[in-house]
């Protein structure tokens, strides 16, 4: 058996794999929070909550009106979206001239106030929402049996962090977009809508989180306590790859889950605190984070 600093390369291959499908999950977050930050100035505390929340949604419209996985992979996503931008419309944009603490603070009592919601409702425990049979079953890969679902998920969550990106940085929307945060005003003497761009920023990153429970709902199963299990996670990857970048917070996702994964290997007693001890090792280094742009 071929080892690897004294560990059997099957057992190091199959935690590469499994902190990739991780790093899957936290680059869809932590991309949906930079764009919100990068482009709002807005820390979405609810970010956990609205992840959460297009989880429920997928679950709800199969348990009530019989809609399986692949219709909810867009329907969710859109649903928790929309009222993401009411959300927006009604409260958070009369926030944006004052404190960013404002923010934070309401965002905050929003994820409370969903997650007590649910928690009300279906209590701690999780709802099964099973696997697609189209993606059902694994394959062999020699090292381990990788079940088919979780090789979709990477693979999606690539596909979709990748397309976000040209959104954002190559077209015009994009442009508009990144315009508006820098001087509304200009760009409304422009005859550009400044606040309807704003709400599509901040419905678009509520529907990544959205899109993301969704994806995730077959593998951790649907809870009301998902969202905050995992969003302290994906702030500190926002904050490693630079508050805002949308580059960074995509690579730094997977970055993070694939040194999750080998440290499990190596040091699993380490496991849950690496991320965060890469966080303070690269503050310390570059404040403002391994993307972001020093002030």
């Amino acid at each position: 058996m071929t080892m690897i600093f004294g560990v059997p390369l099957q057992a190091l291959l199959g935690q590469l794999l499994i902190g990739l499908i991780n790093g899957s999950f936290y680059a869809l977050l932590s991309l949906g929070l930079a764009i919100i930050f990068g482009l709002l100035r807005m820390i979405n505390f609810a970010h956990g909550a609205q992840y959460m929340l297009g989880a429920f949604v997928a679950y709800l419209l199969l348990t009530f009106l019989g809609i399986g996985y692949w219709p909810a992979l867009i329907l969710a996503p859109l649903i928790v979206g929309i009222l993401g931008a009411i959300v927006e419309r009604l409260f958070l944009r009369r926030l944006y001239d004052l404190d960013p603490l404002y923010g934070l603070l309401f965002t905050f009592g929003l994820a409370l106030t969903i997650e007590g919601t649910f928690r009300y409702l279906y209590g701690s425990s999780g709802q099964p929402y099973a696997t697609p049979s189209a993606l059902s079953g694994g394959t062999n890969l020699g090292f381990m049996f990788m079940p088919i679902y979780r090789g979709w998920v990477v693979v999606v969550s690539l596909v979709v962090c990748i397309g976000t990106w040209l959104l954002i940085e190559k077209t015009k929307l994009g442009a508009y977009l990144r315009a508006a945060t820098e001087n509304s005003t200009l760009v409304q003497a422009f005859g550009v809508n400044v606040p309807v761009l704003l709400t599509f920023t901040y419905g678009l990153g509520v529907a990544l989180a959205a899109f993301a429970g969704v994806l995730a709902a077959p593998v951790y199963q649907v809870s009301p306590l998902m969202g905050s299990n995992i969003i302290i996670v994906v702030f500190a990857v926002v904050v490693v790859g630079g508050m805002g970048s949308i580059m960074g917070a995509i690579l730094t996702g997977y970055m993070l889950g694939i040194a999750e994964g080998l440290t499990k290997v190596f040091y699993p007693e380490a496991s849950n605190i690496v991320i965060f001890v890469i966080m303070a090792i690269v503050l310390l280094i570059r404040p403002a984070g391994l993307f972001g742009r020093d002030a």
